[in-house]
């Protein structure tokens, strides 16, 4: 198994706890297509579950399109960077570099999009309720061996709570998100790859 599904494709989870009254439908995919489109900036803390039941934590930046952010807390110290059209994986055991994949290749694409349209034809392949949150099982319609996003929101308001990425191979990691700060002004150095991979080299 390579270093990106090391990351980010480990073991399933059930779906955590999410507050707030149950929702009486489903949200409508044109609505959650519209939040994730005014989704331009957000950082917060993320938590993940690995495979041995181990759990890694961490921040994380979004800005929209193309550009996410995960720097994982000690002692893991690994760092998963979106920019400039790749995904770069830096693991600090390593000694050659980050391993880079094409971020089109991969299903963080289809939220960090510069136009999210959950009604594209054969894009959404689940939608549904999940306890008092609606969920959302996205996939490229032209390439569903890149694996797929499961994305859950609570409403009132509409809010993106955790995904769950998976591979063609069965491979699941689930990401969930902490309070987050959505709006602020966040420097694109952030998700410079180039610039990164130069600093890493140095240390």
């Amino acid at each position: 198994m390579n270093k990106f599904r090391r990351f980010l494709l480990t073991a399933p989870i059930v779906l955590a706890a999410l507050g707030g009254q149950a929702l009486a439908q489903s949200i409508p995919l044109s609505d959650l297509s519209a939040y994730l489109n005014s989704l331009q900036t957000a950082e917060g803390q993320f938590t993940q579950i690995n495979a041995d039941g181990t759990i890694s934590t961490g921040t994380i930046y979004i800005k929209r399109p193309g550009r996410i952010r995960f720097e994982y807390d000690p002692p893991e110290r690994a760092l998963v960077i979106a920019g400039g059209g790749s995904l770069a994986v830096f693991d600090p055991r390593s000694n050659t570099g980050p391993d880079r994949y094409p971020l089109s290749e991969t299903p963080l694409s289809i939220i960090l999009a510069r136009e999210v349209n959950l009604d594209r034809a054969r894009m959404v392949v689940d939608h549904g309720d999940e306890g008092n949150a609606t969920y959302v099982v996205a996939q490229d319609p032209d390439h569903p061996e890149y694996g797929n996003i499961k994305l859950v929101f609570t409403g009132s308001p509409v809010q993106l709570r955790q995904w769950v990425i998976s591979d063609n191979a069965g491979g699941e990691t689930t990401v969930i998100l902490g309070d987050m700060q959505v709006g602020g002004r966040i420097r694109d150095a952030l998700f410079n790859i180039i610039a990164e991979e130069q600093r890493w080299s140095s240390n």
